[in-house]
């Protein structure tokens, strides 16, 4: 992906995002032809010249420190996740190993841990979304990804694409919008990963709502939340999600779905327990 463009765009986005009184600007009694903060506006704000903010957004800048970074961050009221956004695009992570992306193995001990989560779905994420691992309530509340081609077993590509998940997500769109800028927030790390950029295509193709959301630049870094799925056989679930990232390999994700005690939540997916258990199980 362009780096110049990606930083350019996100920049502009976040600046019409912000309104001058929030930003505690003055009406300077002057027409806005943009929404938003003007470039002066933000460069006033950040401590720096209109001249490097302009090249900044025009991707011009080289490598800007990461004090620079941090003034832009908060004079463009950005959140957690923006922030490390901004990081990548700015190029000041650790250098990126370039050359072909390994394809990612889960340990056998973490799968021994994720199938020893047996009373809440659980799952594993890796890059670009990729579902590398699931209990059998995760198939079961979701869809059983491991039973899938290798290439499609990925969350955002099964809810922008597949019909049926239109149906189990009841929250759909905001699951979406969730699943593309936590793709945009992937493409920031790696932006060498032909795969994510084959995906992102795929997707501009099949999702007509796409397009619109990735141009959004919205970004996201999953760590937890409200997850609501209506099953055909148990009904509606209501879960509370923690995603963990994997100190070993930080592109690693697990997701651990779970259910308020004594909640419908709980009671139906005790029932889906039992409907899905093995025959050996139940007996």
């Amino acid at each position: 992906m362009d780096q110049r463009a990606e930083i350019s765009d996100f920049l502009r986005s976040r600046r019409a995002r912000v309104r001058p009184q929030d930003a505690g600007l003055p009406d300077d009694g002057r027409v806005r032809r943009v929404p938003g903060l003007r470039r002066d506006e933000v460069a006033r704000l950040a401590n720096m010249s209109v001249e490097y903010y302009t090249r900044l957004e025009q991707g011009r800048a080289g490598n800007p420190s990461a004090e620079v970074l941090e003034s832009l961050a908060e004079a463009l009221r950005l959140d957690r996740s923006e922030r490390d956004h901004l990081v990548d695009l700015a190029g000041r992570r650790e250098p990126r190993r370039r050359g072909p992306i390994a394809a990612q193995r889960v340990r056998p001990g973490l799968l021994l841990t994720l199938q020893s989560l047996e009373n809440v779905p659980a799952f594993i994420l890796g890059r670009r979304m990729d579902v590398l691992a699931q209990n059998r309530l995760a198939k079961a509340v979701m869809v059983d990804f491991e039973a899938m081609p290798a290439k499609l077993r990925n969350v955002a590509r099964w809810s922008l694409l597949d019909p049926e998940a239109r149906e189990r997500l009841i929250d759909w769109e905001a699951m979406a919008r969730d699943n593309v800028a936590a793709l945009r927030y992937e493409a920031g790390k790696h932006p060498e990963d032909r795969q994510l950029a084959d995906l992102v295509g795929e997707l501009m193709i099949g999702c007509p709502e796409f397009s619109g959301w990735w141009n959004d630049h919205e970004v996201l870094r999953r760590t937890h939340g409200i997850k609501r799925y209506r099953h055909p056989v148990v009904g509606d679930l209501e879960f509370a999600y923690e995603a963990l990232a994997l100190p070993d390999d930080p592109d690693q994700t697990m997701c651990v779905y779970n259910v308020e005690p004594a909640s419908k939540s709980a009671e139906a997916l005790r029932l889906l327990d039992s409907w899905t258990a093995p025959a050996a199980q139940r007996s």
